[in-house]
């Protein structure tokens, strides 16, 4: 499964490709996609949905994979990642790609077998399992890859799981109606 990791943000809007199976991850590549902070914002969004276009036509992913965002305590800073979050899953619907969000937790467990492991371990993790010699820069691109990677393994599970509840809602429905 190829899987684009999307870490969002206005200024830094992180991305990562990893080509793996649960246990397993190949690195692609990874970038980001930069906006300058005094542009207006629907300028900059519209710049993160272009190079978000971009990364889709060129590596043609089997998945989306956003972080979730989550409160901070400047409200301008999460208001901002909110809206690069939804040009992401934007892009992936426009694309029929399947999209799921993870949280920062999720995707440190995944990776280093803890939630709250700092940037360093997730970095260092990072490499190792890819065979890298140093975690993809900036930050950003690393846990775009780090998504990536935590997708890769838990998402084929997760997307078994919510085809099971959606077929029992419908069991359930049909059962009702009739």
């Amino acid at each position: 499964m190829l899987v684009l990791g999307v870490d969002p943000g206005l200024t830094r809007c992180g991305l990562g490709v990893v080509r793996g199976t649960p246990g397993r991850a190949e690195f692609v590549d990874a970038g980001v996609i930069r906006t300058p902070s005094g542009l207006d914002t629907a300028k900059r969004l519209l710049r993160i949905e272009a190079g978000l276009e971009e990364w889709v036509t060129r590596f043609r992913p089997d998945a989306v994979a956003v972080e979730q965002v989550f409160a901070q305590h400047n409200l301008w800073t999460v208001i901002g990642t909110a809206q690069a979050a939804g040009v992401a899953l934007l892009v992936a619907a426009r694309h029929g790609l399947p999209v799921a969000t993870h949280t920062p937790s999720e995707v440190k467990a995944a990776i280093t077998g803890s939630g709250r492991a700092d940037k360093a371990q997730v970095g260092t993790m990072v490499c190792r399992i890819l065979h890298l010699a140093e975690a993809p820069k900036p930050a950003d691109a690393a846990d775009a890859v780090a998504l990536a990677i935590c997708h890769s393994w838990r998402g084929p599970a997760q997307n078994r799981l919510a085809q099971l509840a959606e077929r029992a809602e419908r069991a359930e429905f049909s059962g009702r109606a009739a």
